[in-house]
């Protein structure tokens, strides 16, 4: 595992398709860790520990379920959210505890945004971590490209292009510190944010999107 700033870390890199590569990010918090996405590393299981473990584990949409939910579930008790679109898929592997569909906050600074897209039930979540700092973890709605790209995760035949403009747009009006996708096909899925630079990005991936 990495630490890439005092209150977040970033499991070890997954390669679940050719040229795409995934982390999961583990956020410190002092009432119970949360874990964004998901991870099947077991080997950084030793270091979660050693970190306060995983109270929660928030996943953007059903492309991270995977049998290591029941796994994380089994080795600290986390508890599993998701949006409630696509509980179904991840109650084949671990049944959520917590099911979300309007925008607004959830629990401990997390904010919840439905953005509809990608998949039926595609979510980001905006937190505020140590030093004010604004965390948008974006899951596939948006994933960081080569070069410093962000493109829209659109997908012909599976993800719904009407809505993915809506969300990416939506998206836009936000001012985060720091993006952090899900999958990505640069060298990092997440990006330290300047100014209006997200605006720009954002505006960017709408033109590509089409």
């Amino acid at each position: 595992m990495q630490q890439l700033l005092p209150d977040l870390w970033e499991t070890e890199v997954e390669r679940p398709a050719p040229g795409l590569t995934t982390h999961a990010y583990l956020l410190l918090r002092p009432h119970g860790n949360i874990l964004f996405y998901n991870t099947s590393r077991a080997s950084s299981w030793p270091v979660i520990e050693e970190l306060g473990g995983i109270a929660w584990q928030l996943l953007s949409h059903q492309d991270e379920v995977g049998g290591s939910l029941r796994s994380i579930r089994e080795r600290f008790g986390a508890k599993l959210g998701i949006h409630e679109d696509e509980r179904e898929v991840a109650a084949e592997f671990c049944e959520p505890d917590l099911l979300f569909r309007e925008p607004g906050p959830l629990f401990d600074g997390v904010e919840v945004i439905p953005t509809p897209g990608h998949t039926p039930g595609s979510t980001c979540f905006l937190v505020t971590g140590q030093d004010g700092l604004r965390y948008l973890f974006t899951g596939d709605t948006l994933y960081r490209a080569k070069r410093g790209v962000w493109r829209a995760g659109m997908i012909d035949g599976y993800s719904n292009r009407s809505q993915l403009r809506s969300s990416l747009r939506l998206l836009q009006t936000l001012s985060p510190d720091v993006a952090i996708s899900s999958a990505f096909t640069g060298n990092a899925g997440h990006q330290r944010l300047d100014g209006n630079e997200w605006q720009q990005l954002v505006g960017e991936a709408l033109a590509a999107l089409g």
